[in-house]
């Protein structure tokens, strides 16, 4: 196994105490911590009490940051990749670079730790055996048909929504999963105004339609599909039984004359 140069290091979704012990160490023997913002990362760092160079890989300069990156770390630096808050790489950036540092024999390491959608999912009280995780829907650009593609998904579904988007986003999945689906939204999680609401979509829009104001991340879990699928009718005992005309005639006139 090649040796370590860069770790995935997950941080706090909300309540600084969810830090590992792991993490704290990883963090402390780096070279360097990429951060989505290094003014967040910069108050966690100073938290538990780090000092380390941050530098900024985000979303819009990772195509320009990755191949300077990669040379630094062919060189033998090493290097934490954090966001915001959870888990880099999921719905935040860093699948480019972890493709490219295994596309050149580059030690990755991945810890465990904080993600906002695992405690959103239990919290729901929906099944969790199946699920499929849908991250951020798209915007504009393919946002009917991806949703058009779930209307049958038997799984629980999970998302991350915007507070400005929330209100539409429910009322979407009402109008294409059903008024009556059951679903959850968690906002704030691990926050001291934590909240997990469940109801069916149409109730949930109606609920955050009518507040003031909404804040915090938002994880929105919903049933899958319960309905039994649709199954072709199946033949009686008389069509079980009943042979083909050319058979049948056959049977009549064995010798094929008229």
């Amino acid at each position: 196994m090649p040796n370590t140069v860069l770790y995935l290091v997950p941080t706090p979704i909300g309540n600084l105490e969810d830090i590992t012990l792991r993490a704290i160490r990883i963090l402390g023997e780096v070279g360097t911590v990429l951060c989505e913002d290094t003014r967040t990362s910069g108050r966690l760092m100073q938290h538990l009490g780090l000092k380390k160079p941050l530098l900024s890989y985000h979303l819009h300069n990772e195509h320009q940051q990755v191949p300077r990156l990669l040379a630094r770390l062919e060189q033998g630096e090493t290097m934490a990749l954090v966001s915001d808050a959870g888990t880099p790489g999921i719905s935040d950036p860093g699948f480019l670079l972890v493709r490219e540092c295994l596309a050149k024999g580059l030690g990755v390491e991945c810890l465990p730790g904080a993600t906002a959608f695992v405690p959103a999912l239990l919290k729901s009280g929906f099944g969790a055996e199946r699920f499929t995780f849908e991250g951020f829907l798209p915007v504009k650009k393919g946002r009917q048909t991806r949703l058009a593609q779930l209307a049958t998904e038997t799984r629980t579904m999970i998302f991350y929504e915007s507070p400005h988007r929330i209100v539409k986003t429910l009322g979407q999945l009402a109008e294409v999963l059903g008024p009556t689906r059951p679903a959850s939204v968690s906002r704030e999680l691990t926050k001291l105004f934590e909240e997990t609401v469940t109801g069916t979509l149409a109730s949930l829009e109606a609920d955050f339609a009518a507040r003031p104001a909404i804040k915090g991340e938002i994880v929105v879990v919903v049933e899958g599909n319960l309905a039994p699928p649709a199954r072709e009718p199946r033949p009686g005992r008389e069509d079980r039984n009943r042979r083909p005309a050319d058979e049948a005639d056959d049977d009549l006139d064995p010798d094929g004359d008229d």
